[in-house]
C-alpha cells in the first residue's frame, strides 16, 4: 500500500489510497480568547443574607465567556465503494487561558463519534450534539456573538452548550432543499430502557434565500441526562443543573436550577432566516418544560416543587455584512418562565450587538456586548437576578457584559 503525506496550509492531511480506497485524516481547530468586562457578578453574600456583587474584569477562553470554545479534532473518512463512506471525529476542547481540559475535563468532551455516509444520509455514533439544535440553532442570536447570545441557561437547546453521550445520529441527504434527521441516546440502566434515554427531531427547508427550521428534544431524568453528561457531574442527589450558591459561592443557573429533580425536558423549537442582499434576519420561537418536578430519583428537590415549570422564548436577529471583512449585528431574546404549574415566574430579556472583524479567512477580531434585565421570582423561590449565558449571575436584576477577542482558525 503506497502512503501519502500532503500539507494542506494549516491543516494536515494523510492520504492512503490504493486502487479500491481512499482514506483521510485532517487535524483541524479554533483558538478563541479574550478579555471580559461584567458589571456585576457575584460573589457570595453579604451578613444580612442578601446577594453580594462585584464587578469583573477578566481573560477567558470562547467557550467561557466567548463566541466559540476553544478545540482542536481528528477527522476521517474511508471511501468504500459505491458512494458509502466510513467516517469518525474526535474533538477535544480546552481552555486556553490555564491549559485545562473543558466539558467537565473530557478528553474529547466536544464531540466524538463513528459512522457511514451514503446516498442514504449520515448515520453516526457516540457523543453527539442534538438534531433539534442542529436543525434550529443557525436561526438564533449565536449567528453574531455565538453561544454568549443564548437564552439564560440556554435553556432552549439552541447554545450548542449540551452534548448527549451514547448517542445514536442520523441526518438525511438534502432532498430538493429539505433535510430531516433524528437521534436517540439510550440511558444505559439495567431493567429500565427508558431511564436517562434522550431523543430528538429535526428537519429544515432552503430554497434560494429563504430557509426554516423545527426541532423536538426529550430528556428522560434530565438531571442525569441532559445536565449531568460530563465527568465531573455527580449522582441524582446532585443537582447538576445548577446551584443556590452560598455564603461565599454565587449561585448557578438559578433560572432553573431549583427543577433537578424534573422527570423529563422537553423542547419544541423552530426558526427562520431571510437574506436580503448582504443582511439577514432571523427569528426562533421555543417551548421548554420541565415536567413531573418532584421525582427524587431524577433530583434533589429542596424548594418541594411537584408539578411542571415552562418556559416560553423567542428571539429576533439581525446581521449585515458592511464589507466581505466587516460584519455588525444585533439581537433581541425575549424568555418568559412561568414558575410551577403557573405560580410566579420571571422574565428575562437581553439587547445584544457585535462586530466580527476578518483579518483573513482564517482569523477574525470581536467586540459584542450584551445586556439583561430580570424580573419576578426564580426557580430558586428568589427575587430574579440576570444570568447571561456562560457568566457568574448578578447580584440584581441586571447584568451587562462586554467582551473584545480574537479567534484563529487552523
Amino acid at each position: 500500500m503506497k502512503k501519502q503525506l500532503y500539507w494542506l496550509g494549516p491543516a494536515v492531511l494523510l492520504a492512503t489510497g490504493n486502487a479500491y480506497a481512499q482514506s483521510s485524516v485532517t487535524l483541524y481547530g479554533l483558538i478563541d480568547v479574550g478579555l471580559n468586562y461584567v458589571s456585576n457578578a457575584q460573589v457570595g453574600r453579604n451578613r444580612d443574607g442578601s446577594l453580594a456583587g462585584k464587578q469583573l474584569v477578566s481573560m477567558s477562553d470562547g467557550g467561557a465567556r466567548g463566541i466559540t470554545g476553544s478545540r482542536w479534532g481528528l477527522k476521517g473518512s474511508e471511501d468504500l465503494g459505491g458512494g458509502l463512506s466510513a467516517i469518525f471525529t474526535l474533538e477535544n476542547g480546552f481552555n486556553l487561558n490555564n491549559g485545562t481540559l473543558a466539558q467537565g475535563g473530557a478528553e474529547f468532551g466536544r464531540q466524538v463519534f463513528i459512522g457511514l455516509s451514503g446516498p442514504f444520509g449520515t448515520v453516526t455514533a457516540g457523543r453527539q450534539y442534538d438534531t433539534e439544535s442542529d436543525f434550529v440553532a443557525p436561526y438564533s442570536p449565536s449567528l453574531i456573538v455565538g453561544i454568549s447570545g443564548s437564552l439564560p441557561g440556554d435553556v432552549d437547546g439552541l447554545g450548542h452548550t449540551r452534548r448527549t453521550n451514547n448517542a445514536i445520529k442520523y441526518v438525511s441527504k438534502s432532498y430538493g432543499g429539505v433535510t430531516f434527521g433524528g437521534m436517540y441516546s439510550l440511558g444505559g440502566h439495567a431493567g429500565d430502557f427508558t431511564a436517562s434515554q434522550i431523543w430528538a427531531l429535526g428537519a429544515s427547508y432552503s430554497a434560494n434565500s429563504f430557509s426554516i427550521g423545527v426541532g423536538y428534544y426529550n430528556g428522560r431524568d434530565p438531571n442525569l441526562a441532559s445536565f449531568g453528561n460530563n465527568p465531573n457531574s455527580g449522582p441524582a442527589t446532585s443537582n447538576n443543573l445548577g446551584s443556590f450558591g452560598s455564603a461565599e459561592l454565587a449561585q448557578s443557573n438559578p433560572i432553573y436550577a431549583g427543577y433537578a429533580s424534573a422527570h423529563t425536558f422537553e423542547i419544541y423549537s423552530g426558526g427562520t432566516s431571510y437574506k436580503i442582499g448582504q443582511a439577514t434576519l432571523a427569528l426562533s420561537l421555543s417551548h421548554s418544560a420541565f415536567k413531573g418536578i418532584g421525582d427524587l430519583e431524577a433530583g434533589p428537590n429542596p424548594r418541594g416543587y411537584h408539578g411542571t415549570a415552562v418556559f416560553n422564548n423567542g428571539t429576533a436577529t439581525a446581521s449585515y455584512w458592511v464589507s466581505p471583512a466587516l460584519q455588525v449585528g444585533g439581537a433581541y431574546t425575549y424568555t418568559r418562565g412561568g414558575g410551577v404549574n403557573g405560580q410566579g415566574g420571571a422574565t428575562y430579556q437581553q439587547g445584544i450587538l457585535g462586530v466580527q472583524y476578518f483579518l483573513s479567512k482564517r482569523t477574525e477580531i470581536y467586540l459584542f456586548g450584551v445586556y439583561q434585565v430580570a424580573s419576578g421570582t426564580n426557580s430558586l423561590g428568589q427575587r430574579a437576578v440576570a444570568n447571561i449565558e456562560l457568566m457568574t449571575p448578578s447580584s440584581n436584576n441586571r447584568q451587562f457584559v462586554g467582551r473584545a477577542g480574537i479567534v484563529q482558525r487552523f
